[in-house]
């Protein structure tokens, strides 16, 4: 499964309020004041992706959709087979952390998709043979939870980082670091405010890195 790679509310993971420079940020303290990553690098990613052939299939597809779609936990869940456009690889979301109903779409991999399509038999649903209203994964937000959290532990990721918001973070990360445009990543997030997207250029970049190590061999 790993080879396609080729929360609504404001709580930390102990149930306390985050504050508003905590859900702005990439970065927590701990309890030594040291600052912790709150999204995984691209090694890390990389291996929660491998690490999903751990699963049984549907939780597998369920933390992949949520990798490569970078929505939100509970917006996963709602998805239903009407949210699909499999030829054109898209998912509809609705944006959940809107006051306004809104929907976004979401190009996810291909080889997702007709995995997706062949394993929840997507189109004969769509073609009106079965009930297309039902959601896909009929599970709680706590078993999603604990489904992610397996995979975490799987791919050796612990931490701040070891959540559903990781993934969501690596995704807004990864997309800027490849070069899609930052209006675009708002839209595909949901963000009402693109200052809320601009935290993901915080992280140093390829870019960045290459003009560092200029630096450091003129510096020999």
């Amino acid at each position: 499964m790993g080879k396609i790679v080729s929360p609504t509310d404001r709580r930390d993971r102990s149930g306390g309020h985050l504050s508003s420079a905590d859900a702005t940020s990439l970065y927590a303290a701990n309890r030594s004041s040291a600052a912790e990553r709150k999204y995984l690098n691209h090694e890390e990613r990389r291996r929660v992706l491998a690490a999903t052939d751990h699963l049984a299939l549907r939780p597998a597809l369920f933390a992949l959709t949520l990798a490569w779609s970078g929505a939100r936990i509970s917006e996963v869940l709602a998805l239903t087979p009407r949210s699909f456009q499999i030829e054109q690889s898209l998912i509809a979301i609705v944006t959940l952390k809107r006051r306004r109903w809104c929907v976004r779409e979401v190009p996810i991999p291909p080889a997702l998709m007709q995995m997706l399509a062949l394993e929840f038999s997507l189109a004969d649903i769509q073609r009106g043979q079965m009930n297309e209203g039902d959601r896909l994964w009929a599970m709680s937000r706590t078993t999603a939870w604990r489904v992610v959290k397996r995979v975490m532990a799987h791919a050796g990721i612990s931490g701040r980082g070891a959540c559903p918001r990781g993934l969501r973070h690596s995704f807004g990360v990864g997309t800027l670091q490849a070069g899609v445009p930052i209006t675009l990543l708002q839209r595909w997030l949901g963000h009402a405010r693109l200052s809320t997207t601009e935290i993901y250029t915080n992280v140093i970049g390829p870019e960045e890195f290459a003009f560092a190590s200029q630096f450091w061999m003129r510096s020999k």
